[in-house]
């Protein structure tokens, strides 16, 4: 009887709710170097994003709302979702319009602006931001401190300080660049679940092809 009862208990319990639709605190904009994310799984996929004919260097992985620690996501809203023609115009600077739908469904649904709106402001931040033109000129992989990819985008980036930047890796690779920025896509310190820079002294980067 006793057992019976709490179960009942568990199934009454309410279940988490939903992450709102325009409630976060920050953005994480975030800029994957293409040619890592090709050698570890675009490759693999036969990615357009990784024909020989692409020279994808940072492509925007995405624009996240974030809250202080943590982040919604998969969020609630009443808008109809992105077209076919939306998605494929994002293709440019995000590499595919699958990435494009991807990011919408996950992190711009808990933007509260409609899909056109979301993927305006994500192009215009990753328009905002620099991207350091001497990785492109890279003819053959290199191996280097994480530290230095985070501060050839300060140098490249006036204001932008340590503490709103961080530098991801991945199987001894550089991954990502992650910027912090305001409702306003102004810079602004990141949350300390997103401070987390790879400290490795002989990251991988490859060229772009």
């Amino acid at each position: 009887m006793l057992r019976i009862l709490a179960l009942l208990c568990v199934v009454a319990l309410p279940a988490k709710a939903q992450d709102t639709a325009g409630e976060f605190d920050y953005y994480v904009l975030s800029l994957s170097w293409s040619p890592t994310w090709c050698a570890l799984e675009g490759d693999s996929r036969n990615s357009p994003q990784c024909d020989d004919d692409k020279d994808f260097g940072w492509v925007l992985h995405g624009l996240w709302p974030q809250y202080e620690n943590g982040w919604p996501a998969n969020c609630r809203h009443s808008y109809r979702n992105p077209s076919r023609a939306d998605t494929s115009a994002m293709a440019d600077i995000m590499g595919t319009s699958g990435l494009a739908w991807h990011q919408w469904n996950k992190h711009g649904s808990c933007s509260g602006l409609s899909p056109g709106d979301y993927y305006a402001l994500a192009r215009l931040a990753y328009e905002n931001v620099t991207r350091p033109a001497v990785f492109r000129r890279l003819e053959d992989p290199v191996t280097l401190p994480a530290s230095l990819i985070e501060e050839a985008f300060m140098r490249e980036n006036e204001g932008l300080d340590p503490d709103e930047i961080t530098i991801t890796c991945r199987s001894q690779r550089i991954q990502e660049a992650r910027i912090c920025l305001t409702r306003d896509l102004e810079l602004r310190q990141c949350g300390t679940d997103v401070i987390r820079d790879c400290t490795l002294d002989d990251a991988l980067f490859d060229p772009i092809r």
